[in-house]
């Protein structure tokens, strides 16, 4: 094997293992995009429930949303909402206090009215997310981490509306990493609060990504790669079986 035949393996060994890389660290998020074109365009997602980072899913807790984008205005966009507690056996007991999400400009400010009446910008919520943009109360609260006693016991549903403001005119509004807050949960032994993350489930627009989206998606340009790679070598190869 000639010194150009052994630089080109290992450049096609990096590339696979690059390409391998890329595969393993592809990130997924469920994400909905509003335009002034959208009006009434409504979303519905679910939400599982868990009460660590990274733990396990709680069997039987589980919420629902729909969203459907009202209107727009200058720099702000309307929605009207509607939140549904669903959980079931093994759960006994639990109220659903709020929801969230992040938004695609950052957001400027936020009202809300109906069930979920409170809004707090960029605060944490917990069970290890961290840091939303907006969240959306059934109590005033320094926080989305909950507190107060009301929200949406079991089978229960809470309406209402918000509008989310932006500091310039937007085209389009991106809203994704959706999230609800569990309390006073019973029927789980050591549980009494917990989160939820949503995924999207049914939507009146093709715009909507459903059950996860690739962002980005760098094991394409890894296979991309690997061809171009694969292409010169068997070039290579014909020259010397030529020569």
């Amino acid at each position: 094997m000639d010194a150009h035949t052994m630089r080109l393996t290992r450049t096609i060994a990096s590339l696979a293992a690059a390409a391998t890389f890329a595969f393993t660290g592809t990130a997924f998020a469920d994400s909905m995009v509003f335009g002034s074109g959208d009006i009434n365009k409504t979303v519905t997602l679910t939400y599982n429930g868990y009460s660590g980072n990274g733990g396990a899913s709680i069997g039987g807790l589980t919420g629902s949303t729909t969203f459907t984008l009202t209107g727009v205005s200058g720099n702000t966009y309307s929605f009207d909402y509607s939140v549904t507690n669903t959980s079931t056996t093994p759960v006994d007991g639990s109220r659903i206090s709020s929801f969230a999400f992040n938004t695609d400009p950052t957001i400027a400010s936020a009202t809300s009215t109906g069930a979920f009446a409170q809004t707090t910008l960029n605060s944490n919520y917990p069970n290890g997310i961290g840091t939303v943009d907006v969240c959306f109360k059934d109590a005033t609260t320094g926080s989305c981490a909950g507190g107060g006693s009301g929200g949406l016991t079991l089978g229960q549903t809470g309406t209402g509306s918000f509008s989310l403001s932006f500091s310039s005119p937007a085209t389009a509004v991106t809203l994704s990493d959706f999230f609800v807050r569990y309390q006073s949960i019973v029927g789980v032994p050591g549980i009494s609060s917990a989160s939820g993350a949503g995924t999207i489930t049914t939507s009146t627009s093709t715009s909507t990504s459903t059950g996860g989206t690739a962002v980005p998606e760098p094991g394409m340009l890894g296979l991309f790669a690997l061809g171009l790679a694969g292409l010169a070598l068997s070039r290579r190869r014909q020259v010397l079986r030529r020569a």
